[in-house]
């Protein structure tokens, strides 16, 4: 059974009778309802009494102009379509249109073929921007709300929104760590937007993209004439974001000799720039990320003990793509919208099938591989629902396929003994806790932390 959807109504203003009345069995005839206004006053009127899908306005009227018409419908209704008709050559007026805020224009006399177009094309577009504003808005009320950027609802995330409103408004340094592609950057941005410095600069370092003497020049900045080609004071990193965050990426890759610098900056506060003697003092709030194990690191004697500790005050670890549940679908679904918004495809969904195979997938590159596999598809597809063969998928690296040991996390090997446990006894919690010497409410629990319902498998 299907829904049909209510006809459009659309908005026709235009001090010409002749005109208006056009324009009104053109667009009737194309099963629009249509009311009309015969100046701006009228047309302010009826957009505060009904709600119309498009306006079509003429921009040269008695009283209020089209241009002044297009502002005070803004004001009413800021997602509602304009279109303005103008004179034939005269394109001067619809680029004035254009920059005060109207979607298109029409030519007089308006060519049929060419309006129900325009029509059709603003109209799907503001929906989409609506779509998109309100799933937003669901994804923060399902978060708990507030961490713009950070996309999920699993309790995995949950647990890791959590801590970031606790931690945000210290001072603390704050260690993240994750597989490439997880997040850590957005948690960074995160930790900044709520915390007192919000304000403040939020300034990056790739710290892995530089070697030993640039680095040092891009976190400390340097004197003129400290090195071949130093011919002015150069400001650095530490210096930039006085007030702000400094957000030190892949800090597991920076060389030992400007790891101690570092470690005087983060106990200090101070430093020298390259080739200088003058202390600069800084406040500055320092993010760290790394996708190493920085205490093997330690252990092993390739990053400072000292180091570790201090920037590791607190440790925020984001979970991968693979333990995130239903996550990978809400995702999936949010970047559907953004691609289609950027490339203006209006694509509804996805199918059954395309689902299950997003859910199957292993996402060894995490958050990054899914939001580049949902932009191809999306900008190959060729039609308005996305299937399972758009989505060039590695079949071998499912989330069911072989754990590498070593390599994978004991939680990856616990979920994967669950979950190949489950498919083998048929999906009873009872017999797979009697094979596995656990209890069902731990299954169950665990289910839950996956972002799988309990009815996905069978209680006994």
């Amino acid at each position: 059974m299907t829904i049909e959807q209510s006809p459009r109504r659309i908005l026709v203003v235009d001090d010409e009778p002749a005109a208006r009345s056009g324009l009104e069995r053109i667009l009737a005839g194309e099963g629009y309802l249509v009311e009309s206004a015969s100046n701006g006053g009228e047309a302010i009127e009826c957009a505060k009494r009904e709600a119309f899908d498009a306006v079509i306005t003429d921009l040269r009227m008695p009283g209020m102009s089209g241009i002044a018409l297009i502002g005070e419908l803004r004001e009413l209704h800021p997602h509602l379509p304009v279109v303005v008709a103008t004179a034939f050559g005269d394109v001067q007026s619809a680029v004035e249109a254009m920059r005060a805020g109207a979607d298109d224009y029409v030519t007089k006399p308006v060519d049929l073929d060419t309006l129900s177009l325009i029509l059709k094309r603003v109209i799907e577009r503001r929906e989409l921007e609506v779509e998109n504003g309100r799933l937003r808005q669901q994804l923060r009320e399902r978060e708990g709300g507030g961490l713009e950027g950070l996309v999920g609802g699993s309790p995995a995330m949950h647990a890791l929104y959590k801590t970031i409103r606790q931690v945000a408004p210290s001072r603390a340094t704050v260690l993240v760590s994750g597989e490439s592609g997880t997040g850590k950057g957005e948690v960074a941005r995160a930790l900044h937007a709520l915390s007192a410095r919000a304000k403040g600069p939020f300034v990056t370092l790739q710290c892995a993209a530089l070697a030993e003497s640039l680095l040092e020049s891009e976190l400390f900045g340097h004197e003129r004439g400290s090195f071949t080609g130093a011919d002015r004071r150069r400001v650095g990193r530490f210096e930039q974001a006085t007030g702000g965050t400094l957000f030190l990426d892949e800090v597991g890759e920076i060389p030992m000799g400007i790891q101690v610098k570092l470690l005087r900056v983060l106990q200090e506060r101070t430093f020298e720039r390259v080739g200088g003697n003058e202390q600069v003092k800084v406040d500055v709030r320092v993010v760290a990320a790394t996708n190493r194990d920085l205490a093997a690191d330690v252990r092993a004697g390739r990053f400072r003990e000292d180091l570790y500790y201090r920037l590791s005050v607190v440790h925020l670890d984001v979970p991968p793509l693979r333990l995130r549940g239903t996550d990978v679908l809400v995702l999936a679904e949010h970047f559907l919208r953004r691609f289609g918004a950027e490339n203006h495809r209006v694509i509804k969904g996805f199918s059954e099938a395309a689902k299950r195979k997003l859910q199957a997938h292993r996402w060894s590159g995490n958050v990054r591989e899914l939001e580049n596999t949902i932009e191809r598809a999306v900008v190959l597809a060729e039609s308005d629902v996305l299937d399972a063969g758009m989505l060039p998928l590695d079949e071998g690296a499912a989330a069911g396929s072989s754990l590498r040991i070593p390599g994978a996390s004991m939680a990856e090997i616990e979920r994967h003994a669950i979950l190949s446990t489950l498919e083998a006894v048929g999906g009873s919690t009872a017999k797979a806790a009697e094979v596995l010497g656990i209890s069902v409410r731990t299954i169950q629990y665990r289910l839950h932390d996956y972002g799988m319902t309990r009815g996905a498998v069978a209680p006994s």
